[in-house]
């Protein structure tokens, strides 16, 4: 019994010796464990223009980031490559984020996006903004885009028709507007139809003027000239965008008043715009890297369309042209500057 009851004991001791090595080793192993440095997740960011230009737009798309927990050289990293406004240059951008094996790529626009596109099929793109994702070919649809690539889209062509409702607002009088746009750019034609039905119950005659490089700004000033326009529309396109320098001396030499499609041309000098807050894009933007970081794929993620539209207009280009904005339009303004 004596023998028996030792041997148990014994029995006993070892296991409770093997209980305690494994819990030593388990609270060793914990702290080698804590210490192994978590994958720090990169993201490529293609860009046509500087980074330099609209750095409030690079800034929004970073706090987002921010506000999802994601902080620069500590969880995340961002590679930036920018085309420096040469486009012929961005395939060769895009091929070396994918070399580096970003895991996922932001394209703020469609030239980006479609250099991004032809670099890879398999890592996820995320586009901040996009005039026609399904029309230019990025997507399948905006509920299920298939493929790798997913984001954000501007399309909203009923906001055209309200331009022209705001421009009827300020000068009531007007009856001929001349529109400016780029037949060639994604989603033109159908700006073009809302401002067209919007025209007949205002009683307003449209010009359409078509801008396809910077050659065609002088004609298409003196055509507008000639059909004596009492106001402009200006659509939102790469090579209006390039131009608005000239386009905002002509309506002040002129004293025509225009109405945009972004509030960056009335922080540049532009009189009024009504359109898509495209920095509220780019902060939404965020969203979609942190949830395919997480293992989502694009191609199950719908693209957004515009939630958020602005109305800006500033007072001093109004001066310039001595045009004073009738209180009920200024009371609708979401900015109004001096």
């Amino acid at each position: 019994m004596k023998r028996k009851a030792k041997g148990v004991r014994k029995a006993i001791k070892k296991t409770i010796f093997g209980f305690v090595l494994c819990a030593t080793l388990l609270v060793l192993s914990l702290p080698a464990e804590a210490q192994q440095p978590k994958k720090v997740a990169r993201i490529g960011f293609l860009r046509s223009l500087p980074l330099s230009a609209n750095p409030y737009r690079i800034d929004a798309f970073r706090q987002g980031l921010r506000e999802l927990g994601y902080v620069e050289g500590k969880n995340i990293v961002i590679e930036w490559r920018s085309a420096e406004e040469k486009l012929d240059r961005l395939p060769a951008l895009a091929a070396e984020l994918v070399r580096l094996k970003v895991d996922v790529i932001v394209t703020p626009g469609p030239t980006p996006t479609r250099a991004a596109k032809a670099a890879t099929a398999t890592i996820p793109i995320v586009m901040t903004q996009d005039p026609d994702p399904v029309g230019n070919g990025f997507v399948a649809s905006l509920a299920r885009p298939g493929g790798n690539i997913t984001g954000l889209s501007t399309l909203a062509p009923e906001i055209s028709g309200k331009q022209l409702e705001l421009l009827k607002e300020t000068l009531p009088k007007i009856s001929r507007v001349a529109v400016l746009g780029t037949s060639t750019a994604p989603g033109q034609a159908l700006h073009l139809r809302e401002i067209g039905l919007a025209a007949g119950p205002l009683s307003v005659q449209l010009q359409s003027l078509d801008v396809l490089g910077p050659k065609d700004i002088e004609t298409t000033f003196q055509a507008a000239s000639n059909q004596r326009a009492e106001a402009f529309i200006v659509l939102r396109s790469a090579i209006l965008n390039a131009q608005l320098t000239r386009i905002l001396e002509y309506v002040v030499k002129n004293w025509v008043p225009a109405i945009y499609s972004g509030a960056e041309s009335v922080e540049a000098g532009g009189l009024m715009s009504y359109g898509v807050n495209v920095v509220d894009l780019d902060r939404r933007a965020a969203a979609y890297v942190d949830k395919i970081l997480k293992g989502a794929k694009p191609g199950d993620l719908p693209v957004e369309q515009p939630k958020k539209f602005e109305f800006v207009i500033n007072l001093k280009a109004a001066k310039q042209i001595g045009l004073t904005i009738p209180p009920n339009v200024l009371a609708r303004a979401d900015k109004v500057t001096k």
